[in-house]
């Protein structure tokens, strides 16, 4: 039996105009991989493209309950009629209890195994009903779930994939064949020994030790994804796009590397959509927080984010508020509920006290409008591709503490070639300590020729995104391809 969710249509959806090209969009359900693809989402709808886009059911109530609602304010339902025009579906992830979601390994064996079955129920559901002018004539999905991209030929369809990361990782992924070949890995992906990664010699260096697929978190979730890496690689061989966010100047080789890749990126609300709020957040976003940062001075503020799944055990944790304490500086720092909520008294004793005039802490925030402020001096971040790319299209230095995945390469990218932040070191136990924060902090503020080439930067990436920019270029060549 079909245990589809019907679709659901935000409000004021207009009728579909007859022969309009019909896009399913399929994400890895995770936070940082919704993000970007709605925001391409987005660019789609706004060129007249009909928009159905998959999230798993837990995924699809987070984003519809952080929705912002609207308050009879016109400015604001102008903001939404664009997403109303997206049709918002969800699938079962294959989880028994939201116990059962949160075992190690468990999120990537539910891409793995799950959700193939319930994708293809769905094309099949909205192909049988639909008219003719109304079925499905394109499947854009997420380059992780090569399956997805499967299914597409399977069903005679075209397709497309998205890569949300670095072109760099893609390349790395593709490469994963003479890697095994050179023996810097074994066939189940275990690194043979420690050794550094340069596939050119301008593109970022990563050790074995912190490959993507090593840096996943259990050992299932390590081979899951291995796994879904080496089936990705006949995928990518089959579809007609493979889309990146990310920019040529930032990525050059890379991109040379691979001529079928092709940069569309950043893809940003504030480059390509006419919104204010950005879409597919799992939690509600604090718009209160800009009002703080207009009350400080201009390039004053630290800004602290990692993202939607880094947690800290109490110990980093405490060095972290006091390395922020001892700074003497604003800040304004993101802690996620869910991390939040796991734990009992967090802070230091006093801590909230002594920084309440210039400290701010919030549970989700507006990332993009917060980095694009002129009160912001620096992000501490984790190095998500999502956050790096938000903060060199502002032109904003990074102060860089990966934690997994892909982020290790990201910051190679920050500090190495780029070379517009620097990294925070862990010293005994494993640890960050609050002298070492501070003493970065002090560093990168005081690097102009840092800050100068985080500027120039932003300048050659946002002339990319700009008509007849690259990226903006191949944008539209997409979307040409979509409606032929």
């Amino acid at each position: 039996m079909l245990i589809i969710q019907p679709i659901k249509i935000f409000k004021n959806l207009k009728l579909t105009k007859m022969g309009r090209p019909h896009v399913l969009v399929v994400p890895y359900p995770e936070q940082g991989h919704v993000i970007p693809l709605m925001e391409l989402s987005l660019c789609l709808v706004k060129q007249g493209i009909k928009v159905t886009f998959v999230n798993t059911k837990h995924n699809h109530e987070r984003i519809m309950s952080a929705f912002p609602k609207g308050n009879n304010n016109n400015d604001d339902d102008d903001d939404d009629a664009l997403l109303s025009q997206m049709n918002l579906v969800w699938i079962p992830d294959g989880f028994g209890s939201e116990e059962e979601r949160k075992m190690p390994g468990k999120s990537s064996e539910a891409v793995l195994k799950a959700m193939p079955e319930k994708v293809e129920e769905l094309i099949e559901a909205i192909n049988n009903r639909s008219l003719s002018e109304e079925k499905l004539s394109c499947v854009l999905a997420d380059q992780s779930i090569g399956w997805a991209l499967g299914l597409a030929v399977k069903k005679g369809i075209r397709s497309a994939a998205f890569c949300p990361a670095a072109a760099a990782q893609l390349v790395l992924g593709l490469s994963i064949p003479k890697l095994i070949e050179s023996e810097f890995i074994d066939k189940e992906g275990t690194p043979l020994q420690n050794q550094i990664i340069q596939l050119s010699p301008l593109m970022p260096a990563v050790s074995t030790e912190n490959l993507v697929w090593v840096r996943a978190g259990s050992t299932a979730a390590q081979r899951h994804i291995f796994q879904l890496m080496v089936r990705n690689i006949e995928s990518m061989q089959k579809t007609e796009w493979i889309l990146c966010n990310s920019a040529y100047d930032l990525e050059p080789e890379a991109f040379s590397l691979a001529p079928k890749l092709t940069p569309i990126g950043p893809i940003l609300s504030s480059n390509h959509n006419e919104i204010n709020h950005s879409a597919g957040h799992f939690w509600s976003q604090d718009q209160e927080c800009l009002k703080w940062l207009d009350q400080q001075s201009p390039c004053s503020v630290i800004y602290v984010a990692f993202g939607s799944i880094t947690a800290f055990r109490p110990l980093q944790f405490q060095e972290l508020c006091l390395g922020l304490e001892s700074s003497n500086r604003p800040f304004l720092w993101v802690l996620q509920p869910d991390i939040k909520a796991g734990m009992q008294n967090p802070y230091p004793e006093g801590f909230e006290e002594r920084v309440r005039n210039r400290g701010r802490m919030v549970g989700w925030a507006p990332q993009q409008k917060i980095l694009s402020h002129s009160s912001v001096a620096c992000f501490i971040s984790h190095c998500g591709w999502n956050s790096t790319m938000e903060s060199v299209s502002n032109g904003v230095p990074i102060l860089c503490w990966p934690q997994f995945a892909d982020q290790f390469l990201n910051r190679s990218y920050v500090c190495d070639v780029w070379k517009v932040g620097i990294g925070l070191e862990r010293k005994g136990s494993d640890i960050v300590t609050k002298g070492e924060i501070r003493d970065k902090i002090e560093k990168l503020l005081s690097d102009e020729n840092l800050k100068a080439r985080a500027a120039s930067l932003r300048q050659k990436v946002q002339l990319g995104t700009e008509q007849c920019g690259l990226s903006k270029s191949n944008l539209d060549r997409l979307i040409k391809w979509i409606k032929t």
